[in-house]
């Protein structure tokens, strides 16, 4: 039975998928982040989680966020049935203006690392109106992500260069998503009216509906 691995955002783990369906046919993996070396870039630590997970031939990856870039590499070393991609973006090209700011700026790297967990106060801020239910369990996971992950995961997504959209890859996109910008992203597969970076809680029916389209 082909594999369905379904990979979270920075700084979220397998709850944020708690809305989503997978289709019969598949086994339903959740993979866990794992703690990178220093030197990992987002290519090499894809292919730690290609060997955690065993990942081959005609599996599917799903991403959220920084989860969806993860796909991104995962698939160009992966001859996959399909990576489908949400809240992301594929290529460098579609990062945000924030993106260059940062990488010129990189104020990430003199922050102590113990304060990446204490930022939850801009969640909704950053990723959009949700749910006091939701905007809590968010809040709970990026609290419980280990700050060593979360500040390597800034670097390394900065630091992140990919011209190459893989075969085989959809992309779901939100346009009021604050995080990566619509207007960004090239060929979408398909836009949510009115969808925010976490539509995968709040517009999850629409989203289940997409994925077992592509998928069936």
């Amino acid at each position: 039975m082909p594999k369905a691995i379904l990979i979270s955002g920075l700084g979220a783990d397998k709850r944020l998928y708690k809305h989503i369906l997978i289709p019969d046919g598949f086994e339903v993996v959740y993979a866990d982040w794992l703690l990178p070396n220093e030197d990992d870039t987002l290519g090499s630590y894809a292919q730690s989680l290609i060997s955690q997970y065993h990942i081959s031939t005609g599996d599917v990856v799903i991403g959220v966020s920084f989860g969806g870039i993860i796909s991104t590499e995962i698939a160009k070393c992966v001859d996959l049935r399909c990576a489908i991609l949400i809240s992301s973006i594929k290529t460098d090209a579609e990062a945000p203006l924030y993106f260059k700011i940062f990488r010129k700026l990189p104020v990430y790297k003199i922050i102590p690392v113990k304060v990446f967990n204490r930022m939850s106060f801009l969640v909704e801020y950053v990723f959009g109106a949700m749910s006091a239910q939701d905007k809590m369990l968010f809040k709970n996971m990026l609290t419980g992500c280990s700050p060593i992950f979360l500040k390597w995961a800034m670097g390394a997504v900065l630091a992140w260069r990919n011209h190459i959209a893989p075969q085989n890859l959809y992309h779901i996109v939100g346009d009021h998503d604050l995080v990566f910008p619509y207007k960004n992203i090239k060929a979408p597969t398909a836009v949510i009216k009115g969808g925010t970076h976490m539509m995968v809680f709040d517009r999850a029916d629409e989203i289940n509906k997409i994925i077992h389209q592509i998928l069936k």
